[in-house]
């Protein structure tokens, strides 16, 4: 872990390091390239060599997709509790989801023209769920329950299977319960050049969904053009902004949450109160030794974590607004104050009692947020980014009329005769 204050030699150089852009490295993208190149040749046999390769599972186009059994084996293997925890968590996802959906709108213009703009769900659109250390069943709801809010008729779902070829039961089920119906057992950067480019059995998509690994954001990067895609979000990261009113264990319970995922997570604390600091590295100290996925945690405190104090409150905003983190903690005296200076965060929890797992799992808003510094050109992901906008323009005689003198201006001095005719014939006529 690394821990600096503002009166220390390498802070100004650290702090100017967290102003990060989500640009990928060379040998990144050097191999995504390679893998979409594989998936847009070789199709389905492409899937098959990489899920042997990364998943040791030996897939075939009868076992590529979850079957109808697969599905009702989960339903039939998943707890009650965790049944009511998924419609719990879908139920607010809906009615958020709901609250932020795009509604058509019309009006008339200068020149009488009637404007506006229409909404509808994409036909199709994919979801990618990790796999890995967890099933990230909350995933699943958080990206396939926005889709099936905002009406979209097929979601195709892909996620890893293990090296029994199955999914995990409780992720299926969740799945299933957000409008799923059609799974491919792929994860990676095939899953999303599947999704994308399609293969032989894969129907492509119009939209691509979800987190993934540094792999995962890439290929969505390079299919841009190919596939739209919702976000770059990336390994999960937090950063935690309080002043001396923050409590060290709640904090100190934040920062270990997330560093749970492991792999390159990132987990950042800033305060003005070097008392704090030391107060919560003593916390997470003493709540790690409790853990179950210990050792993951440890290895992101090792590398991946650091703890900045700052000389006044206001640097700290700085800081947080440069860094732009996925979450963001917000613990202050005068919250209304503070919060109205965050601008870059991709979610925002807002005094002690706001536990960011809370917002993971539960809360509404999705959890799929940009990383790396996306957060400067990026939201989270959203329901009305399953909603396709068009603009809709009705004329009638007085309209036409009254909008010719200037399309004719705009014709002359670009030199388009045939735009300003296909207007004045109709006045003309």
């Amino acid at each position: 872990m690394k821990v600096l204050s503002y009166r220390d030699s390498g802070y100004a150089s650290f702090v100017k390091k967290l102003n990060r852009r989500a640009i990928p490295s060379d040998d990144v993208r050097d191999l995504v390239t390679g893998i979409v190149s594989e998936v847009s040749s070789r199709g389905d046999k492409a899937l098959f060599d990489y899920a042997q390769k990364f998943d040791g599972v030996k897939l075939s186009t009868k076992s590529l997709f979850v079957s109808d059994a697969e599905f009702a084996e989960a339903k039939k293997a998943v707890s009650p509790a965790t049944k009511k925890a998924v419609a719990a968590s879908l139920k607010n996802i809906t009615e958020f989801a709901k609250r932020s959906m795009r509604k058509d709108w019309s009006y008339k213009n200068a020149e009488g023209a009637r404007v506006g703009e229409r909404f509808t769900p994409f036909d199709r659109v994919g979801v990618y769920v990790p796999g890995g250390k967890a099933p990230l069943v909350s995933t699943a709801l958080m990206t396939a329950g926005f889709a099936k809010a905002a009406k979209v008729p097929e979601i195709l779902g892909a996620t890893p299977c293990g090296p029994d070829g199955k999914v995990n039961a409780a992720l299926l089920y969740a799945l299933y319960a957000s409008g799923v119906r059609e799974v491919i057992k792929i994860g990676g950067a095939q899953a999303i050049a599947a999704m994308a480019l399609g293969t032989k059995s894969v129907r492509p998509v119009d939209r691509v969904f979800g987190p993934g690994n540094k792999f995962v954001v890439e290929a969505k990067r390079q299919l841009v053009g190919a596939v739209s895609i919702d976000l770059l979000p990336g390994p999960s990261e937090i950063l935690v902004l309080s002043d001396k009113t923050g409590n060290a264990d709640f904090i100190a319970a934040d920062l270990l949450a997330q560093a749970e995922h492991g792999g390159d997570s990132v987990i950042g604390f800033v305060s003005d109160s070097k008392s704090l600091i030391g107060k919560v590295q003593k916390a997470i100290d003493r709540q790690l030794k409790t853990l179950s996925r210990a050792d993951y945690i440890r290895e992101v405190i090792k590398k991946e974590t650091f703890m900045l104090h700052v000389k006044s409150f206001a640097d700290g905003v700085a800081i947080s607004n440069d860094f732009a983190p996925e979450h963001l903690s917000l613990i202050c005296a005068d919250e209304k104050k503070w919060l109205r200076e965050i601008r870059t965060a991709g979610a925002i929890y807002v005094g002690n009692l706001s536990a960011v797992a809370v917002g993971d799992f539960l809360a509404g808003p999705s959890h799929t947020l940009p990383t790396g510094g996306g957060g400067r050109s990026f939201s989270g992901l959203r329901a009305d980014q399953f909603q396709r906008r068009t603009s809709v323009v009705k004329l009638d005689a007085g309209a036409v009329k009254k909008s010719l003198p200037a399309v004719e201006e705009f014709a002359r001095i670009e030199g388009l005769d045939a735009h300003g005719r296909s207007v004045s014939i109709r006045v003309d006529s």
